[in-house]
């Protein structure tokens, strides 16, 4: 499944890992990438993987591109966050017609997109496309962003325009509005809990005018672009965050084993903590359910992956179940970190230490919408043939 610039970025990825561990601190800090790694970045094919070799890319099957975003991730949380959503662009390019896709990429491959895709703004229907006004959370990688984007609702007449009977039932319509990003205003709001360096800040537009071939559906669009990789795009995005939360949860692994061999022992115990009988437990149970969710998404992906190139349909079947599996995913993660934290004694609790660090991150991540527990009642309607909301 994979060729020889796929093999290339994940080297890439896995050669830069050390450097980005080793920075993680100063990107919380800065809550952001720095300038210099972003630029390593995108030199290693990161934001490009998944692009089209015909405009520059990779095109790397979605099995690399998990690997790489676990590598990532599992270097420092924030840059696998930060580097999943950069490297999704095309995906969200492609929605727009396909014209409009080639201009974007006209000057290279390394276009970054960021936006809201929480329907936060209005867009009023005029001549040639939409009066634009809105504000966006979570705009994750925005300060470096080429283009920027909002999810608005369409209102005509001043009124929402509700979706036809039988698509959105009587859902008001909504659109994403693409901008250059020197025409947002970016609102310095990203004060959180963990995956401080994705610089999720809040985005702004106030009245600009937004094209009709600068606007897309993010939900149920058709990508302009051919190819598997571009087949049900959302799907593609949801197994994305599952090899985040792996590679967060496989990096509190790895510190917590350096930790046990360093010699640590934790005050009142009687033996270090790496031969503490009890310790072993809980960690071999936390690496069982981490080897346990790696080995559910990469199934999960070679499956959607299949059906991308062999029958698109049944890859959009499979909707309610790959957010099942995220939901299940980010719990074993998160409940995987937790026993790490938990073993760590009092030490981890200070800043520095980077359990700590994978303690906030994995609980920020869980936050996120798509990974709420809500999605297990999706797969769970489907398995009994009821309507399975989002995804009817």
């Amino acid at each position: 499944m994979t060729n020889e610039d796929a093999a290339k970025v994940l080297r890439a990825a896995r050669d830069l890992a050390p450097t980005i561990a080793a920075r993680a601190a100063e990107i919380e800090e800065a809550r952001r990438l720095p300038a210099d790694l972003l630029g390593e970045l995108k030199a290693a094919g990161c934001f490009r993987m998944f692009l089209p070799r015909s405009h520059g890319g990779f095109e790397v099957d979605l099995r690399t591109g998990m690997d790489v975003l676990e590598t990532l991730a599992r270097a420092d949380g924030a840059t696998g966050w930060t580097v999943m959503l950069g490297s999704e662009s095309p995906h969200l390019f492609a929605l727009l017609p396909r014209a409009r896709f080639d201009a974007v990429y006209a000057g290279g491959p390394d276009v970054i997109i960021g936006g809201g895709f929480n329907a936060q703004g209005e867009a009023h229907v005029t001549e040639g496309g939409y009066r634009v006004t809105g504000r966006w959370s979570f705009a994750s990688g925005c300060e470096h962003a080429d283009w920027l984007f909002g999810n608005c609702v369409l209102m005509d007449g001043g009124r929402p325009r509700m979706g036809a009977a039988g698509d959105a039932g009587d859902m008001p319509e909504t659109r994403g509005m693409l901008f250059p990003a020197r025409e947002a205003r970016i609102l310095d709001t990203w004060s959180v809990l963990g995956l401080r360096g994705t610089g999720s800040h809040d985005i702004a537009i106030e009245g600009a005018f937004c094209p009709e071939e600068r606007s897309f559906d993010i939900f149920r669009g058709q990508s302009s672009v051919p190819g598997p990789g571009f087949v049900a795009p959302v799907l593609h995005f949801v197994l994305h965050m599952g090899a985040v939360a792996v590679g967060i949860a496989q990096g509190a692994l790895d510190e917590t084993v350096a930790l046990a061999r360093s010699g640590k022992k934790r005050l009142y115990a009687r033996a270090e903590l790496a031969a503490s009988p009890v310790f072993q437990v809980h960690l071999g149970r936390a690496e069982t359910s981490v080897r346990a969710a790696r080995a559910l998404l990469r199934d999960t992906g070679a499956e959607l992956w299949d059906a991308c190139v062999n029958d698109p349909g049944a890859a959009v079947a499979m909707a309610p179940r790959i957010s099942g599996a995220l939901a299940w995913v980010t719990e074993v993660a998160a409940r995987a970190v937790d026993a790490c934290y938990q073993a760590g004694g009092g030490g981890v609790a200070r800043d520095a230490s980077p359990v700590q660090r994978r303690f906030r991150d994995i609980h920020t991540f869980s936050q996120h919408a798509a990974a709420a527990e809500g999605w297990f009642g999706q797969a769970g309607a489907a398995l009994l043939g009821q309507p399975t909301g989002f995804w009817t």
